[in-house]
């Protein structure tokens, strides 16, 4: 049976270390492949002998502001390769821009709440009356990586219509992948793999037996990813000391 697993790297990284925890050690080093293989033993239902095809999306690290980030990510890449733990590394762009947007804070279920003056911080007219409507604004800078989850839909859909595969795995919890999951559902079994431990995105659900059938979701754990790390050494390449 052949499989296509494809990654939102970035959407996997920052859900991991939301799910570990950011400054705990032995997550990072994540072997991709024994990954996706124990998910689909796990979860899949599949049966037969399995080939996995993997395709990593992601983006390069600058290292204008990042030099540590950009080294490890690098000897991180490369170890993928030398363990043959990808097939693919599919890179998008990232970009630095400053935007400006309204002060908020995250409300229960990851939501912005936008906050208004109210006292004992309140904003005034020029006449001095109270404007309690007003919003605080403010300038950031923000580093934001493009490309990934097009290049995850675009090697899915590729895959799916030439019949490269016969099933596939997306691990991705973002919504704009609404349309690529459903089209691929009509066509192969699909397995879904939220990797935050956020709320599944609504517009990825479905039913097992939409289209052809056979489909999965599930919810990565702290478990999946400390059981799925790559050795600590992968040839002359090691894994970071705080990693």
């Amino acid at each position: 049976m052949r499989i296509g697993v494809y990654i939102d790297g970035f959407n996997l990284y920052y859900g991991a270390r939301g799910i570990c925890g950011r400054s705990t050690p032995g997550w990072r080093w994540l072997d991709l492949r024994g990954l996706a293989e124990r998910l689909i033993d796990s979860h899949s239902g599949w049966r037969g002998t399995i080939e996995t095809r993997l395709v990593y999306c992601t983006a390069r690290i600058s290292g204008a502001g990042n030099v540590a980030g950009q080294r490890d990510q690098d000897v991180y890449l490369r170890a993928l390769r030398a363990a043959r733990s990808i097939d693919e590394i599919a890179l998008g762009n990232y970009v630095t821009r400053v935007s400006t947007s309204p002060l908020a804070t995250a409300d229960a279920r990851g939501r912005p709440d936008i906050h208004h003056p109210r006292w004992p911080v309140m904003v005034q007219s020029s006449t001095g009356a109270p404007q309690p409507d007003a919003r605080f604004m403010a300038s950031v800078a923000r580093r934001e990586e493009k490309g990934s989850d097009v290049n995850v839909a675009s090697h899915l859909l590729i895959d799916v219509l030439e019949q490269r595969v016969d099933a596939v795995v997306v691990v991705s919890n973002d919504s704009d992948l609404e349309f690529p999951v459903r089209e691929a559902r009509k066509r192969v079994a699909v397995g879904l793999v939220n990797p935050t431990k956020g709320y599944p995105a609504g517009r990825l659900n479905g039913d097992a037996s939409d289209g052809v059938g056979g489909h999965w979701w599930h919810q990565l754990t702290d478990l999946d990813v400390r059981a799925s790390q790559l050795p600590t050494n992968v040839g002359k390449l090691s894994r970071p000391a705080e990693w």
